[in-house]
């Protein structure tokens, strides 16, 4: 095997074995250095495959490498990665240290169990965007459920219980759902006239399964959407979000909205698109519409929220629904903005959630009406805090802005191709301006909640709870450890706002590769040829083989 591949491994299991040898530390300061070594160690494999990656075939899956399990049944260990899985790796790693630096002093009973869930959890993560079989993938998106649930249920605030059981039922149901129609994607290449032999190879799934009928398209879809839509969350899939997002641990929070989230997406990205590209299209203008709802109705929320961290929670609502509008659009404008999205949204919500895990530490309160005019004694901290605030806003120059813009005007694209011959066309599905309309109307509601937080809690007159005492731990504004957990993400929202081209550049390959696929599937004419996903060598010699024993680098 190669570096690269070794590399890959490594992020996967070298956090769950030592998440589990955590476990065993006996001292709770050692379990804080020992996880925060780890996520630190973790850069560097992510630094080499960010290296050595070859962006100019960012849409083939490099660093490959398959291990037969049960060759019979075409069951393989399969990793592997494009630029787009590489890119929400590397988001993965990153918020590893930042999540451990920020629990240093938050969290304060039962460390070891703590951090060694955190440090699985980064591991699952990784797992969910480099696995290149569905066995894998499942197993790891799956997994990344009972991490969350333990940190949530015992590491969060009051409602804790409830929240906890909420998100495991809503994401768990949606799940079984959703592995049913894989379930059924895969008997459907078993079958004789397809590829003839039981396979849960990615690549192969995705050259075949475009040859089920319209029908069965539209039920595949239906069960992927029951897991994807209630992860991302999708309205009216959006409920447990808000109350898991406002009872869990900072770091939690910042999981949940940073990688935990965008599984749903890139489940939508990666799969229900691929493998059910006839339906989706037929069905993307109501998934839009789906969409655009969850924005405005999270905005208005918003506006009635005096939690800090319930109004941020239901934010990531009204955001992720660009990016579910941006992957309805089916162009290679609303995909790339999607993707770059979901990249974003890491960086500026991310940042969010830390801001208020650092005033709860000192205040023990979420409450805009307990709490204001935080500027006059952290100004260092309402620095921050206003700096996020317009990056998740979309101001000019930091992230938001180019996502969100990109999102909606490929709804405008895709409607162009309707309005020339009355049938859809290469600019991607039926959406159209009064979708970008709606959904901007979204922006101008989110510009005014956050506006009107940061302004009720930064400036006007000192208002402190009555029964606060300061933090014996930590000084009255923000410590070097603190800002040193928030630096990367500022730095990530300046960059990415002011140089999109680079992630642009970088996904456009696979991204055209998933539109020209769509186009040949509903049998519209492209400019260019479809690219199918690469398959392993020893599946295209002999679709009858049973692919087993090898392994392939």
């Amino acid at each position: 095997m190669s570096l690269e591949v070794w590399s890959l491994l490594a992020l996967i299991f070298f956090p769950a074995l030592v998440g589990i040898l955590i476990g065993f530390v006996k001292n709770e300061d050692s379990a804080y250095r020992v996880a925060l070594a780890t996520t630190l160690a973790l850069c560097v494999p992510a630094l080499a495959l960010l290296v050595n990656f070859d962006f100019e075939a960012a849409g083939t899956s490099q660093f490959a490498h398959s291990i037969s399990w049960v060759s019979g049944l075409g069951l393989e260990f399969s990793i592997g990665m494009d630029s787009v899985s590489m890119l929400l790796i590397l988001l993965s790693v990153l918020l590893g240290p930042i999540v451990v630096l920020a629990s240093k002093t938050a969290i304060t009973k039962d460390r070891r169990v703590y951090y060694a869930w955190l440090t699985v959890l980064q591991g699952a993560m990784v797992g969910v965007f480099a696995a290149q079989d569905l066995l894998l993938f499942y197993i790891c998106f799956e997994f990344t459920l009972l991490p969350m649930f333990i940190l949530i249920r015992k590491y969060g605030s009051t409602n804790r219980i409830a929240a906890s059981t909420k998100f495991f039922l809503y994401t768990f149901t949606g799940s079984m759902l959703t592995l049913a129609g894989l379930v059924y994607v895969v008997w459907f290449v078993a079958q004789p006239e397809q590829y003839g032999s039981w396979t849960l190879d990615i690549s192969l799934l995705t050259a075949y399964a475009g040859q089920m009928s319209a029908v069965e398209q539209g039920w595949v879809l239906l069960a992927m959407l029951a897991g994807f839509a209630v992860k991302v969350p999708l309205f009216p899939f959006h409920t447990w979000l808000p109350l898991a997002h406002t009872e869990a641990p900072t770091a939690g929070s910042v999981i949940l909205a940073g990688v935990l989230l965008k599984l749903g997406t890139y489940g939508f990205y990666r799969f229900a698109i691929p493998l059910a590209p006839q339906a989706f299209f037929e069905y993307a203008p109501a998934i839009a519409v789906l969409a655009i709802i969850g924005i405005i109705y999270a905005g208005l929320i918003c506006w009635v929220q005096t939690d800090i961290k319930k109004l941020v929670a239901y934010s990531s609502v009204s955001h992720l629904g660009f990016c579910i509008l941006g992957l309805a659009a089916l162009n290679v404008t609303g995909l790339s903005g999607s993707i770059l999205y979901m990249l974003s949204h890491g960086f500026s919500t991310g940042g969010l959630f830390l801001m208020i895990g650092f005033m709860y530490e000192r205040y023990h309160t979420r409450d805009m009406d307990t709490v204001g005019g935080l500027a006059s004694k952290m100004p260092v901290w309402a620095t921050f805090m206003v700096f996020f605030a317009m990056a998740s806003v979309g101001l000019p120059g930091l992230n938001g802005f180019p996502s969100e813009l990109l999102c909606l005007i490929s709804a405008f694209q895709s409607d162009a191709a309707w309005s020339a011959a009355g049938e859809p066309g290469a600019w991607g599905s039926s959406l159209g301006p009064w979708f970008a309309v709606f959904a901007g109307t979204g922006m101008v509601i989110a510009a005014m909640y956050l506006l009107f937080m940061v302004g009720k809690i930064c400036f006007g007159p000192l208002r402190e709870p009555a029964d606060h005492h300061p933090h014996d731990e930590l000084p009255t504004d923000l410590n070097t450890r603190e800002i040193m957990t928030l630096t990367p993400l500022a730095i990530g929202c300046v960059l990415f706002g002011l140089q999109p081209t680079m992630l642009l550049d970088a996904v456009n390959e696979p991204v055209n590769n998933t539109v020209r696929l769509v186009e040949a599937a509903n049998g519209f004419e492209s400019s260019e040829p479809v690219t199918r996903p690469v398959i392993h060598q020893d599946h295209a010699d002999d679709h009858a083989d049973d692919h087993g024993g090898t392994a392939h680098d």
